[in-house]
């Protein structure tokens, strides 16, 4: 179990959020920010006993903002807000999305710009430290004043209505879970459930922390990718006897992206010492490779950059005060921070470059199954090919998935469409974009887990000799899940234990 993680409203990370949602670390709230929450809390019911109308306090939301609410009806008007936007559809997302977006929620509403008790980030706290997690439909945001439906559902859930998961707490939940009412999930698991006041449930469901969640995992998984992906570059130069000398220092330095610069080095790094390098060093009549190869760098570091763009974003919006309005020294001001379209924008940035590294991958891919382009390897990478397909299917499925994954990269961030009676005339589609991206990750590790097992077969008939270091030691890696081929069998096992290995770990 790895170490407790402590909010502060300040300075959580992408790595405390894959400890609490993937390995079940225990959630804390430390003492002084629960304070501050409770200072920030009194601000507004001074603020409340002036009688001004404030925005979403005593009054109605959106459209309806000019319609007063009056005192007795403060706390129905909270409990109608949570319940009227419980409206969203489809599959449920996953567990780890729900959990992430309640560790943000719960941050985010310790800063004093919310308004809110501390007892509602404490409430959220002591869920996910029971396993509770409130089933979320994936469908039903706009991205803009929050993710509304979303954290509506888990709202709903903390006022003990609706139906949660009981998840399994052990790391990776390896229990399962099991679905019941919230209400006898909170009793069972000694947890009061929230009696929303005034302000706190607009604060609570104004915010990007469903879509941000998903970029969080986003960022941590295509970085783990993208060395993947050049592990897998790595080989198949080696078994098609491609040059190295596209990935030299001096060549990068002379256009020195920084993902570039890193893709070319690793690159240097997994090939060096190769003896199939050195076999056809000195014969070998091509003056350069085709660019699936040669341009590795030029095409995966772009993708390394994106990444960190993306990881910027997500660090900021981590600690960010994304609900309206906010409190300043008792001033409240309205403005537009749960608009999501910073996160909406990353998110399919991510799209498109995870698209891009699918794509490369395929290309290799493809030259190692064709004779015409493998350089003495047999057709398909089978013996008797004719009688045996070999891995012919592995490139069928990778050219689908990547299909697919360019069909999907089509921006939800530009997809605006007027909701709220046009009070809310420009959204970003962000939820849209965070389904888009997801699946195209998955298809990418996919993608890449065929040119592993492609690349690693390719290797088989180049032995006696070695390849690089760094190449040998992902091949053994690779050989503890993939058997060499020895005649025909079912890739589809093959190709989901590889992909599932990428996706929890980079193999360079």
């Amino acid at each position: 179990m790895p170490p407790p993680v402590t909010l502060t409203g300040q300075d959580l990370t992408v790595s405390d959020v894959i400890a609490v949602a993937r390995d079940f670390a225990r959630v804390e709230i430390a003492a002084e920010a629960a304070q501050r929450a409770d200072r920030a809390r009194a601000a507004v019911e001074e603020l409340m006993a002036t009688g001004r109308a404030i925005y979403g306090v005593n009054t109605g939301f959106g459209k309806l903002a000019n319609v007063p609410i009056p005192d007795d009806k403060l706390l129905e008007l909270q409990r109608n807000l949570i319940r009227s936007h419980v409206a969203g559809v489809g599959d449920p997302l996953p567990a780890e999305v729900v959990r992430g977006a309640m560790l943000l929620r719960a941050n985010v509403l310790l800063r004093e710009t919310s308004g809110a008790r501390a007892v509602v980030p404490q409430t959220i706290a002591a869920m996910l430290n029971a396993g509770i997690h409130p089933v979320v439909p994936e469908q039903g945001s706009v991205g803009a004043s929050g993710d509304l439906a979303p954290l509506s559902h888990i709202a709903h859930a903390m006022m003990g209505e609706g139906e949660v998961d009981v998840a399994d707490t052990s790391p990776r939940g390896a229990g399962g879970s099991a679905r019941v009412g919230a209400a006898d999930a909170m009793r069972a698991a000694g947890i009061e459930p929230v009696e929303f006041q005034a302000r706190e449930g607009l604060a609570f469901i104004n915010g990007t922390q469903v879509q941000t969640s998903v970029l969080a995992f986003l960022v941590h998984d295509a970085g783990n990718l993208w060395r993947t992906a050049l592990g897998a570059a790595a080989m198949s130069l080696e078994a098609l006897l491609g040059t190295p000398t596209s990935f030299d220092e001096r060549i990068h330095a002379a256009r020195p992206h920084p993902g570039q610069v890193r893709a070319a080095a690793l690159l240097r790094e997994l090939l060096a010492g190769s003896e199939i390098r050195e076999s056809h060093r000195e014969d070998d009549p091509r003056v350069q490779d085709a660019y699936s190869l040669r341009c590795t760098p030029q095409v995966l570091g772009p993708v390394a950059d994106t990444v960190e763009y993306a990881a910027g974003v997500v660090a900021i919006e981590l600690n960010a005060s994304t609900d309206n309005p906010l409190l300043f020294d008792g001033d409240v001001l309205s403005g537009g921070n749960f608009h999501g379209q910073p996160v909406a924008l990353a998110l399919d940035m991510l799209a498109i470059a995870l698209t891009t590294l699918a794509g490369l991958a395929e290309r290799r891919l493809d030259r190692l199954m064709n004779p015409e382009t493998s350089h003495g390897l047999p057709p398909f990478l089978t013996e008797n090919a004719g009688l045996n397909s070999g891995l012919m299917m592995a490139q069928i499925t990778a050219a689908a998935l990547a299909a697919e994954c360019r069909t999907l990269s089509t921006p939800a961030s530009v997809q605006s469409i007027p909701t709220d009676g046009n009070q809310e005339d420009v959204v970003p589609m962000g939820m849209a974009a965070a389904f888009k991206a997801r699946r195209v990750l998955k298809n990418a590790q996919r993608v890449v887990a065929c040119e592993l097992i492609a690349a690693a077969e390719g290797l088989e008939h180049r032995k006696p000799l070695k390849p690089g270091g760094g190449v040998a030691r992902m091949q053994q890696r690779l050989r503890e899940l993939v058997e060499p081929l020895a005649g025909d069998r079912p890739l589809t096992p093959d190709i989901e234990r590889v992909a599932a290995l990428a996706a929890r770990e980079a193999l360079v």
